[in-house]
């Protein structure tokens, strides 16, 4: 299992760069943490009563073990954009996300928790007997918005820890951290250094041409 720091570790992206794709670079691998179940009442933030069955029960079929969920709430049928993360004593697991609302919030958050129990390329596929010592966690994320940014001063001037997500973008390099990895990487400046040694460029580096973008996340946990 991994430990703290391994959990930094393996978001970073240890192979050559890929391009930038339309439907497959939606998928994106991130290092999440445990977060609070959500809490009573409606709007979104009660979402979460609905969609974590929903990832679960995805899983659980995944690997041929019968489990029903809700999925008749309206608001499944919106687009929307979400990762699902998996942890086993608060250790990463597996996630897999997207960035961009494409489809269905339901067909992406059934999606994402397959992706992330089965084929994330960081972890072993999940099985059977994990399902019990597996905790899911979903972050339903906004749309994103370009930061508009003079040079690296100002973009460390203009990130907020513990609220942003933030997307780098050089070329074909990208990645992306959610706003729970802030929780490990508490620093705009080590932030950013580990988000560009994530895309496989060097920690230090910024040229013209570097695009950053940010979005902000709701997110819910199964309580253990």
């Amino acid at each position: 299992m991994n430990t703290k720091q391994d959990r930094i570790s393996d978001t970073f992206n240890p192979s050559q760069p890929p391009p930038l794709r339309q439907a497959q670079d939606r998928l994106v691998r991130g290092g999440e943490r445990r977060s609070s179940p959500d809490n009573a009442g409606g709007g979104v933030e009660s979402y979460g009563r609905v969609l974590l069955p929903i990832a679960r029960a995805a899983i659980s079929r995944a690997l041929d073990v019968p489990r029903a969920a809700d999925e008749t709430a309206p608001w499944l049928a919106e687009h929307g954009a979400c990762f699902v993360t998996l942890t086993q004593d608060g250790e990463l697991r597996g996630c897999i996300g997207t960035l961009e609302a494409h489809r269905p919030l339901l067909a992406d958050v059934k999606s994402n928790a397959v992706y992330a129990a089965l084929n994330d390329p960081r972890f072993m596929p999940l099985s059977v007997e994990e399902l019990d010592i597996t905790t899911v966690e979903i972050s339903l994320l906004s749309p994103t918005t370009a930061m508009d940014v003079r040079d690296e001063a100002d973009a460390l001037a203009q990130m907020r820890p513990n609220v942003d997500g933030i997307v780098f973008e050089f070329g074909s390099y990208r990645s992306t951290f959610l706003p729970q990895v802030w929780e490990d990487l508490a620093q705009p400046r080590q932030f950013l250094a580990m988000l560009r040694r994530k895309a496989g460029l060097p920690d230090d580096f910024w040229e013209e041409g570097v695009k950053l973008s940010r979005y902000t996340v709701t997110k819910w946990s199964e309580e253990r």
